[in-house]
């Protein structure tokens, strides 16, 4: 009788288990076509060269259909046990904290590095996969019909991972959220599929993101630096082959004052289950070279929420 309770207990407690497996943390923002068509867009200088790109907060501030349709989605997810970020929500965040500054600068030498106002925002609202929803309100006859494209990014790459595009049933009474409810419905089960194989995918073999080794004009050492037998660099390639999910990631390009890393897979979680960002894993090795025998001081930044940059020499 103990034994079968205690199966009972195990059988219960995979089940709880598997009931509140983890889901990937979601955004949905208006699509860059869309804010472009209804001219929501804003110019980023970045040094020196202008980007467009676009208006969150002026797209939600003025087109009330796209916060309803990004409300619906978001109870369309919630309802399925996605856990979300809101949009506007977050935009506020950043202007509490004056996060829309798109410089960082050294300390010593007043060098600089651009990050675009989507980045900062990607960085500062760390959700695992962006939503990004275009839709248009069509007439046929008296009655409406919306057609949509839903596409699922990687938050860290930008990847496309998932797409539901299609069209839905006339109506000449029934509002826009309703309308795009009933578009999406019929293909909400395979998007889902899609987003969750890829954070399947991301458990396995790690998220992919990017790194990059620079040293500051001012620094004492280059790359090419001998620390024992190995250059500085060698002792950095290794450190990533050690750390990485699988020894997974490529040396993309390398000189005495940089090395680029891309394609490079790092755990979701760390040892004690808590989420694993780019720059917390690439502050290890700013530890590392921080003792013997490097004993070097460095500069840590998160450049969006995929990429992370180590800059050698100064903080």
């Amino acid at each position: 009788m103990k034994k079968l309770i205690f199966v009972l207990f195990i059988v219960v407690g995979f089940l709880q288990t598997f009931g509140q497996a983890k889901k990937p943390t979601l955004m949905i923002v208006p699509a860059d076509i869309y804010c472009t068509r209804a001219n929501f867009t804003m110019e980023f200088d970045n040094q020196g060269s202008k980007v467009v790109l676009p208006d969150y907060k002026k797209t939600m501030q003025n087109d009330e259909n796209m916060r309803l349709v990004i409300t619906k989605i978001q109870s369309m997810f919630v309802d399925r046990g996605f856990p979300l970020k809101n949009l506007e929500a977050e935009l506020k965040k950043l202007e509490k904290e004056s996060a829309e500054m798109s410089m960082m600068t050294s300390k010593s030498s007043g060098s600089s590095i651009a990050e675009s106002p989507i980045d900062i925002l990607k960085r500062t609202a760390k959700a695992d996969i962006i939503l990004d929803i275009d839709f248009n309100v069509k007439k046929n006859g008296p009655q409406k019909y919306i057609s949509f494209n839903l596409q699922g990014l990687d938050a860290y790459t930008s990847k496309a991972i998932a797409n539901a595009a299609g069209a839905g049933k006339p109506s000449s009474a029934a509002q826009v959220e309703i309308l795009l409810e009933e578009a999406v419905l019929q293909h909400l089960d395979n998007f889902q599929a899609q987003i969750m194989a890829h954070f399947e995918d991301l458990f396995a073999n790690g998220r992919e993101v990017v790194c990059k080794i620079k040293v500051w004009d001012s620094s004492p050492v280059n790359l090419e630096e001998e620390f024992g037998d190995e250059e500085l660099n060698k002792h950095i390639d290794d450190w990533f082959a050690k750390n990485t999910v699988k020894g997974r990631y490529n040396q993309a390009d390398a000189s005495e004052n940089m090395m680029n890393f891309d394609q490079v897979r790092i755990p979701l979680y760390n040892e004690k289950g808590k989420a694993l960002d780019t720059k917390n894993w690439l502050n290890e090795l700013r530890k590392v070279l921080k003792g013997e025998p490097y004993n070097l001081v460095s500069k840590l930044y998160l450049k969006g929420l995929g990429e992370a940059w180590l800059i050698i020499g100064e903080k």
